[in-house]
């Protein structure tokens, strides 16, 4: 295609219909435009295909984004589409036809972005292809998948760093939403990219409630969360088949509109379930995690885990498909002791010695975060690096904080025992040392010998376990799983220790108490016509079905309520709400707004 002349934030809002960038959005993409490679890490929601989609119009040539999984790049090219932009996916769902017809596009220059899956693209038949292409640039999805750090590690992504052999003048983007600092640098090593093009947006999402609740008739609990989410959309997790299968039909039971979807289904089946769930015909789908990497249905308001994920990263990027539009959005974990055995049992499994020791440490911090009775948002963004200037507002422990003691005297006493065992052991040690155990390791090490050794005895192992993981939350230490999860002190240690800080933490308890009723917070919501609202959305439902595409691709909930806010009566002042582009609006604009005018008269 050829070269717009207009300015990325014209084409921001002609062909997207936003405003204005979010953070770090405009530097990437007029980076990437004047040919600099990115390395791209934002929440879910956060805008990272906007990166690559605008610089694309602003180059010339093509976009090739590997994607790996068919549903994403439907979704991705369904919204391009309405939007006006050419564009098509190359993968195994097309017939012979179909694919034919994409190939001749692509060679006759009539696309602006092409997506395809990883084995597809790394096809000597492929990239011979691509030679003969004028390639605007490549954007890696779903980047974490390169990873065997990462949660979700895919060998062929492993291979995609031939890219920056065969085609080395030629920008390369690579976006995820969930790296911890293991998997970035395995990222930015094997696709070549250097650090100094990084941008970490931050990983906070303050339209999610965070809710963790003891497990205790897990039906019940669930039935009683889904009343408050009458006719929403959202997702429940499951780790088994038979247990979707089980919650499925207990909805159903109940006169939810709900079904389920997992590998085992056939693919017409698993299909059916996403496109009715897709269409908004379908309000609850429970699922195992073979659900959602290719959802990118904007108005999913909760998220339950039915059973707890085997890993942190699993449950931000799962917990991240709700409140896409920004508008308000729950995620429930039920935490149970007896998923935690099974999930340790499904590790355990492993042949790999290397591997069962990283999803252990990646299973721990999960139920650290479980067990958390400190801001909950802060241990979640913490594990990943980041921090957040205060207490969230807006999880279940700030809104029903538990009681709080000063355990600045038992933090040095902590600190101090991994300060003389040479920060070279793990928490389960550190805390037999503190409580003084007589086992074998720490009597052939001499450690009993230790000044340390005992002055925790007056404690249990689980209000020293907690105490650690308090700290590693609050950055006095760290926990290195490269390094087999060793405790080792942070520069703050210092002032901690010689009593110049104060540590304040909840008192620690073995069980989760159960969730105490709060008011509804309206993070990232706006004020609007409900009424209203719901006629907007009947309205779209129509249009999506004669267009054959999900509702949320016409507009999203978020621009939606921003019709039902401002009320706009004619085209000028449709433009201005967000998500109303020229070819929207062409399209759509007219019966929004005769609806507007009829339910206003």
């Amino acid at each position: 295609m050829t070269q717009t002349s207009s300015t990325p934030r014209d084409t921001l809002k002609q062909i997207f219909g936003y405003e204005s960038f979010r953070p770090l959005q405009e530097e990437i993409i007029n980076g990437l435009i004047e040919g600099k490679d990115a390395f791209v890490l934002m929440p879910t929601g956060g805008g990272k295909s906007l990166c690559y989609q605008v610089p694309a119009l602003h180059r010339t040539g093509v976009a090739i984004v590997v994607s790996p999984l068919i549903s994403l790049m439907k979704d991705q090219v369904d919204a391009l589409l309405a939007n006006g932009v050419p564009a098509a996916c190359y993968n195994s769902s097309l017939g012979t036809t179909e694919s034919k017809r994409v190939l001749a596009r692509l060679h006759n220059g009539q696309l602006d972005l092409l997506y395809i899956a990883p084995e597809r693209l790394l096809s000597e038949g492929f990239l011979e292809r691509l030679q003969e292409i004028d390639i605007a640039l490549f954007a890696i999805d779903e980047a974490h998948c390169i990873s065997s750090w990462g949660h979700d590690f895919r060998p062929e992504y492993s291979q995609l760093g031939k890219l920056r052999e065969l085609f080395p003048d030629i920008p390369l983007i690579a976006l995820t939403a969930t790296a911890e600092a293991h998997t970035r640098q395995d990222i930015l090593r094997l696709l070549h990219l250097s650090p100094e093009r990084s941008f970490v947006s931050g990983f906070d999402r303050p339209n999610i409630r965070y809710t963790v609740i003891e497990k205790n008739k897990p039906e019940e609990q669930l039935n009683a969360f889904l009343k408050s989410h009458a006719n929403e959309a959202g997702i429940v997790y499951c780790l088994s088949r038979k247990r979707v299968e089980k919650v499925a039909e207990q909805l159903q039971e109940r006169g939810y509109s709900a079904a389920a979807y997992h590998a085992g289904l056939s693919a017409g089946e698993r299909q059916r379930v996403q496109d009715e769930f897709l269409k908004d015909n379908v309000q609850i789908i429970v699922a195992t995690i073979a659900f959602g990497m290719g959802i990118d249905k904007s108005n999913v308001r909760f998220i339950v885990h039915y059973d707890i994920p085997k890993n942190i990263e699993s449950y931000y990027q799962e917990t991240g498909r709700a409140g896409r539009d920004g508008l308000a959005a729950e995620a429930l974990l039920l935490f149970g002791y007896g998923d935690v055995a099974i999930a340790r049992g499904l590790i355990d499994t492993s042949e790999n010695p290397e591997r069962r020791r990283i999803e252990s440490h990646k299973l721990n911090s999960m139920v650290g975060f479980a067990e958390a009775l400190s801001c909950r948002r802060r241990v979640l963004v913490g594990y990943f690096g980041d921090s957040l200037e205060g207490d969230c507002g807006n999880c279940d422990i700030c809104l029903n904080p538990p009681e709080m003691l000063d355990v600045t005297v038992d933090a040095q006493k902590a600190l101090s025992c991994v300060y003389r065992l040479n920060q070279r052991f793990g928490m389960g040690y550190v805390v037999d040392v503190l409580r003084g155990a007589n086992k074998e390791r720490i009597l052939k090490l001499g450690h009993d010998r230790l000044s340390t050794f005992g002055i925790g005895a007056d404690q249990s192992q689980d209000y020293w376990r907690s105490l650690l993981r308090h700290l590693v939350h609050s950055g006095y230490l760290s926990q290195d799983v490269g390094e087999y999860s060793v405790l080792r002190l942070l520069a703050p240690a210092k002032a901690l220790m010689r009593g110049e800080d104060k540590l304040i933490m909840a008192r620690p308890r073995v069980r989760v108490e159960k969730e105490k009723k709060a008011p509804k917070r309206k993070a990232g919501e706006i004020d609007y016509d409900k009424v209203l609202f719901e006629r907007l959305r009947r309205l779209r439902k129509n249009l999506a079905e004669e267009a054959g595409v999900p509702p949320y691709v016409i507009f999203s909930d978020a621009t939606l309520a921003e019709m039902a806010a401002a009320m706009p009566r004619d085209n000028q002042a449709m433009l201005k709400i967000n998500g109303v582009g020229a070819m929207k609006l062409e399209r759509f604009g007219e019966a929004f707004l005769k609806e507007i005018n009829e339910y206003t008269r």
